[in-house]
């Protein structure tokens, strides 16, 4: 049996990791400024991290949600103090997409309306109405395609409230960063437009913090920064460290009942064990400050150099869009460079590293960067 060739790789074999850096079957080391998809959020193999899901693994690694976990309850109560949010409820699922599913359909079953406006270059995962809230025709199979989403342009005030006079609109759904489409910034005018008429019509308001949260953006959620409160964030890359995890919260106002949403393997023992130990180390070592001094240094410091046009993002989430002709750069880095990084076609390197990230290691990629450059 072969692999379904559905992923370009690169011919790379990691076997070893730790921190900021991985090293492949020769022993090479690369600077990993990328994460696997801004997973890892407090660096590879962190040891308290090792600790406790080997200690969970000695005891249980897993049962199903028919029986009480009091690691579900220990991560909600972490969860809630250090994001802010200890009014709000917990639902644990695997993955981003299965969160932004979940919110979605949850805000319909709140408020009993079907239309959903998402905004273009948006991504929100793959699996059915996260997929068709996802502006990429590219992937959205002929039995995804709904007319219940509704596209509008990025930060586009008049348009926003022109689409809540013509529709009843059940939500909308904003990465506070938009990841995959480039890393843009949402305003905080924008947000506090989307608050605003969310309030007014009895939309829900989703943030899609699953790239954008935990931390990245130097605040818990990128939405913080508009100083606004969503009524359901969607969780998962960070959250675990690499262990499968994604989880929305849930404003108070949004009552649940038994069998409204459910899940199999959502909040087992060892991804609660994971997601606890990624809370230990975030607050332990103060890694969300860290992101955003690391972050702006960076920023900084490639917005000084002329052959970048332009520098978006927040914390250890960026973007450093080049000229058409520089698109080339990304690859350079990684083969010549041995740094990893991540891109938005066709021109846009993306940085996600862990949010442990030292300046030493952002020094090292902005020589590195400069030197590709400067060929």
């Amino acid at each position: 049996m072969k692999l379904f060739d559905v992923y370009p790789v690169n011919d790379i074999i990691i076997e070893k990791a730790l921190g900021s850096h991985v090293w492949d079957e020769k022993g090479t080391e690369y600077l990993d400024l990328y994460g696997g998809h801004a997973v890892i959020s407090i660096g590879h193999t962190h040891p308290h991290y090792v600790k406790r899901l080997t200690d969970q693994l000695n005891k249980v690694g897993f049962y199903s949600n028919s029986v009480k976990m009091p690691l579900q309850e220990a991560l909600a109560a972490k969860l809630g103090k250090i994001s802010g949010k200890e009014d709000y409820q917990l639902f644990l699922c695997n993955s981003g997409a299965e969160a932004n599913e979940n919110a979605l359909k949850l805000a319909s079953f709140h408020n009993g309306k079907k239309k959903v406006i998402a905004f273009r270059k948006s991504f929100h995962g793959r699996t059915s109405l996260a997929v068709a809230a996802t502006d990429n025709p590219k992937i959205v199979a002929p039995v995804n395609e709904t007319d219940n989403v509704i596209f509008l342009p990025w930060e586009d005030e008049a348009a926003l409230e022109q689409a809540f006079q013509a529709h009843e609109i059940s939500s909308v759904i904003i990465e506070g960063i938009q990841g995959v489409g480039g890393i843009n910034v949402a305003s905080e005018s924008f947000l506090r437009k989307i608050r605003s008429l969310c309030d007014a019509h009895n939309a829900v308001y989703i943030a899609d913090a699953v790239q954008c949260g935990y931390g990245r953006s130097g605040k818990f959620f990128s939405h913080d920064h508009a100083d606004v409160n969503a009524d359901i964030y969607t969780m998962a890359k960070g959250m675990g460290n690499g262990f499968p995890i994604g989880g929305i919260i849930i404003s108070p106002k949004i009552q649940p009942s038994y069998g409204m949403l459910g899940t199999t393997f959502g909040g087992n023992h060892l991804a609660c064990a994971a997601a606890l130990a990624v809370l230990e180390v975030i607050e332990g070592e103060q890694l969300i400050s860290n992101a955003a001094t690391v972050g702006n240094y960076l920023m900084e410091q490639l917005r000084t150099i002329p052959q970048v046009k332009e520098v978006r993002g927040r914390g250890l989430m960026i973007g450093i869009e080049l000229p058409e002709t520089l698109a080339h750069v990304r690859k350079e880095l990684l083969a010549k460079h041995k740094i990893f990084t991540g891109e938005a076609k066709p021109n846009v390197i993306r940085l996600l590293p862990s949010l442990a990230l030292t300046k030493a290691h952002a020094d090292e990629f902005l020589a590195a960067f400069k030197a590709e450059l400067a060929k």
